[in-house]
This record gives structure tokens, C-alpha cells and sequence, in this order.
């Protein structure tokens, strides 16, 4: 599909979206530049609520995609930061809005990190509101992807609203989202992430790198594609094991359910959902950079091929799976340094890229490919009701 004409492209319903997943590394590099020229400014915000609360809840929000940023995120930035100062959490705004009593508290102090592609998900707006009329004192860091949707619009003249823009290419335009995802969990990464300025460039050149080595694993995943199979499950840990979500969600939408799809952390799989494999399934494992974590990832992978039942067995990683005969797409083991929130980037790029493969083998159309209509690019049906008193 990255080798296509956009005359082809629009012939299969799939400019946009193929081109929206093939540009995301030079979008990360737009947003590094923009993060660098914002961090004085950013790190003050965060400083300035600080001096005025000892302690402060942070909540990761967002509504599907935008929701997994968070869950993708959270594991590193909770052994990173010092947590007797920032209290993280990820609740996806679909919870706060029906549920607000359960996570927003009158008396704790709390930034709301909302995430958003277009900023106008009812949810979206509703999360604020709820958070603006239960907590006495309550700051917001809006990440978004378009300056003209209503999140972002709120933000403006607000001192207590910082308003993070994501780079206009990421404001996606085809139905999946792929570099607003990325963009958003990047940008949230660089905000929080406590390392030196000087480390995260190295972080991001090496991811920027992987990203492109990404897309040359196409005609393997195309190859993938060109088998009979029915089903696709990912598994991971920590971050990867968020990031798998958002890689299952991306083949759900593109083929409108006509591929079934499971994920899982590499240790809870064996819990019951393993019974979801059979000779039909694909099962990709995205093996962790972390020395300790990585055993467990390995023994997923070694049990998978040894049951002899998944159609095939996908190791992803940076450096080779020593002793796996299974399938291996495997990246420079120079950039095994790199936390796995940051790599998890990297390896979504392969779920979106095999979305998008499997979304023509069924005879969908990528751009747009709920045939029905009822699902949307920004949810419809969504009404918002008054908190009682």
C-alpha cells in the first residue's frame, strides 16, 4: 500500500488512511520541535500548580484510542515519577461521565489530562464539566488535535488550562486513529517523563528511526494478511500491553468486525482468553525491552508455537527472541534502551499497517469503512445528563 499511486489509493478507498500511517515519524519529529520550543513553558504550568498543592491527582483521559493513550502510558510514567507528588491514573472520560462520583473527589486537587483527536466527543466535553463542578480545585492539560474543536476552544484565556496542540497532520482524517494516537502518547511522555531533555531527544531520534524501519515490514505483514485466517490477538506488558488494545481496536474498525479480535498481557492470557485461539488465529506477541519483563513475554511466545494451534505466532522486538523458530519481525538491537512506552509507537505502527492490509482482503474500504454508518469518526447518540445535587 506505501508503494501505491494515490490514484490506486483512492481506487481502494485508502489514500488517507495509508497515508495518515505512513507519515507518523516525521510527525513526531514536528512534535519534538514543538515540545522543545514549549518545555519552558509546559514544565512551568506543572510547577506553578505544584507550589500551590502538595500532592496532585492526575487523570489520563480520552474515549476509545484517546483512552488507551493513557493505559499505553501510565506503567512507565508510574515507576519514572515521583509519586508522593503526582498520583496517576488512567480512567477513560466514557467512566468519568457516568460513573464522575467514583474518581473525582471535592477535596483532591486533580489535572485532567484530556486527549483528543477532534476535541468534540460528547464524553470529552462532558469529563470537564464533571470535573469543573465536583473538584474544588481543578487544573486541565489539554492534548489535542485540532485547534478549532471545542476542547481546544475552552482552553483558550483559561490560566488553569494548558492547551498542548498536536501537529496538524496528526488531526487524522480517515476514520481510524493512527498519528493521533501516537502524537498524543509521545506528547504526554515528553511532558511527564522526569529525564533530561538531552535523553528524551535520544529516545525519540531512536524511535523516529524505528518508526520508519516500521513500514518496510510491510510485505511481511501483506504476506500475513494473504492467509486464510479469522482472528488476530495481541499480547504484551506494561505499556505494550495498552498499546495492544489500540492495535486490536485498529483491525475491529478497518474490517468492521469481519475479523475477530483479542488482546491480553502475556501473563493474563493463559486466565481464560486463550481459548479464544484456534487454527484460524494470528497471535502477535510484542516482546518488552526490560530484561525481567522480557522472560515472561518469551514464555508466551515459546507456549503459543509449542501448542501447535494459532495459525502463527508473531514475535515483535527489539533485538532477536533467542531460541523462538516461531515468525520473528525484529528490530536493531542498538535501540534496546529505549523504555517500552515510547517503542510501543513503534510496534503499533505494524497493528495499523496490518488494520489496513486486512481492511482490503475483506473488501472494506480503509477511509471509510463502517458500511452501515453507525459507527462514527467523532460518536454520535451520546446525551449528557446534570449531576444531581
Amino acid at each position: 500500500m506505501f508503494q501505491k499511486t494515490i490514484e490506486q489509493l483512492e481506487t481502494l478507498g485508502a489514500h488517507i488512511t495509508t497515508r495518515e500511517i505512513q507519515q507518523q515519524p516525521e510527525l513526531w519529529q514536528e512534535l519534538w520541535e514543538s515540545y522543545v520550543e514549549q518545555e519552558e513553558e509546559l514544565q512551568a504550568f506543572l510547577s506553578h500548580i505544584l507550589d500551590q498543592h502538595q500532592r496532585m491527582r492526575v487523570i489520563f483521559t480520552g474515549a476509545g484510542t484517546s483512552a488507551y493513550v493513557g493505559d499505553t502510558i501510565l506503567p512507565y510514567l508510574k515507576e519514572v515519577v515521583d509519586e508522593d507528588v503526582w498520583d496517576l491514573q488512567a480512567v477513560p472520560t466514557t467512566h468519568l461521565v457516568s460513573n464522575p462520583r467514583q474518581f473525582l473527589k471535592k477535596e483532591i486537587p486533580t489535572l485532567l489530562v484530556s486527549f483528543a483527536r477532534s476535541g468534540n466527543s460528547p464524553e470529552s466535553i462532558g469529563a470537564v464539566e464533571v470535573g469543573q463542578a465536583l473538584v474544588d480545585d481543578f487544573y486541565q492539560l489539554t492534548i489535542t488535535c485540532a485547534p478549532d474543536g471545542q476542547l481546544a476552544q475552552k482552553a483558550q484565556g483559561d490560566d488553569k488550562n494548558y492547551l498542548f496542540l498536536m501537529p496538524a497532520g496528526s488531526n487524522d482524517q480517515g476514520f481510524a486513529m493512527t498519528g493521533s494516537f501516537t502524537c498524543m502518547s509521545l506528547a504526554s511522555l515528553l511532558v511527564f517523563d522526569p529525564k533530561p531533555l538531552e535523553t528524551k531527544k535520544e529516545f525519540i531520534q531512536g524511535v523516529i528511526s524505528l518508526g520508519e524501519s516500521a513500514l518496510q515490514f510491510e510485505s511481511a505483514l501483506e504476506a500475513m494478511v494473504k492467509q486464510p485466517f479469522t482472528r488476530v490477538v495481541y499480547l504484551g506488558s506494561g505499556a505494550f500491553a495498552g498499546m495492544a488494545r489500540e492495535a486490536q481496536l485498529k483491525i475491529l474498525e478497518l474490517t468492521a468486525g469481519r475479523i475477530a479480535t483479542g488482546f491480553d498481557s502475556s501473563l493474563g492470557f493463559r486466565h481464560g482468553p486463550k481459548s479464544f485461539v484456534d487454527k484460524n488465529t494470528l497471535v502477535f506477541t510484542f516482546v518488552s525491552n526490560d530484561t525481567h519483563t522480557r522472560l515472561y513475554d518469551r514464555d508466551i511466545l515459546f507456549e503459543l508455537a509449542g501448542d501447535q494451534v494459532a495459525q502463527e505466532v508473531v514475535a515483535v522486538s527489539i533485538g532477536k527472541v533467542d531460541g523462538f523458530e516461531g515468525t520473528q519481525l525484529t528490530f536493531d538491537k542498538a535501540y534496546s534502551f529505549i523504555p517500552d512506552a515510547y517503542v510501543a509507537l513503534v510496534f503499533v505502527l505494524l497493528g495499523q499497517t496490518l488494520a489496513l492490509h486486512a481492511s482490503i482482503k475483506v473488501g472494506n474500504l480503509p477511509d471509510t469503512p463502517s458500511p452501515t454508518g453507525t459507527v462514527n469518526r467523532v460518536v454520535k447518540g451520546v446525551v449528557l445528563y446534570p449531576l444531581e445535587k
